[in-house]
């Protein structure tokens, strides 16, 4: 993958709204910008991350192309007020490297009884009794809840960001997927 550039969106301090909010509603916007721009050539990462939380920084990977593309759309209305954001800039020579991914939990016990009732013609208390309330898993990993523009379910994005390499991991053509997030291919770390 192109990375050779990227660009800053940090989330400003603001009273009305906590900066878990403001940083929902930015990866939100950025995943139907995602869609939109439908190219898979660019990746994010947080920066700022931490065990708990995302931090207040999002960082945008990819060719310079790419970026200015993205950013030609108008998918920042009503969030620039909320955000310092840094023009493109060449990725820093001693830069490291490292994968920034999605892992999926089964963390809705409702929607696990769903499709058991469904594969199994069970009832929903049949259904219940296997899956209980506390079969919910989930992640010990910063996330962010987001809605999938394709299936319009609101659901909790946990973000992992892999040990650092000195080496870019390639991916496929297309690796990033509409969160800027891959499985295989690697951003530049800084």
């Amino acid at each position: 993958m192109d990375t050779t550039h990227y660009i800053d969106m940090c989330v400003r301090p603001d009273e009305d709204f906590p900066a878990s909010q403001l940083m929902g509603a930015l990866v939100i916007r950025l995943h139907r910008a995602l869609v939109a721009h439908g190219a898979g050539d660019i990746g994010v990462s947080f920066p700022e991350h931490n065990a708990q939380r995302l931090g207040n920084r999002l960082r945008l990977h990819g060719s310079q192309q790419a970026l200015a593309a993205l950013m030609a759309q108008d998918w920042l209305k009503g969030m620039r007020d909320h955000l310092d954001l840094s023009p493109a800039s060449p990725v820093p020579t001693h830069a490291r490297h490292r994968q920034v991914k999605r892992v999926q939990t089964q963390s809705s016990p409702e929607r696990l009884r769903r499709r058991l009732m469904k594969r199994h013609n069970l009832t929903e208390a049949q259904a219940a009794e296997r899956i209980p309330d506390t079969a919910a898993q989930l992640a010990a990993l910063p996330s962010v809840w987001v809605r999938s523009s394709s299936t319009g379910q609101a659901f909790r994005l946990f973000i992992q960001h892999g040990p650092l390499s000195e080496e870019p991991i390639s991916g496929a053509t297309g690796a990033f997927n509409a969160y800027g997030l891959s499985q295989g291919a690697s951003v530049p770390w800084f």
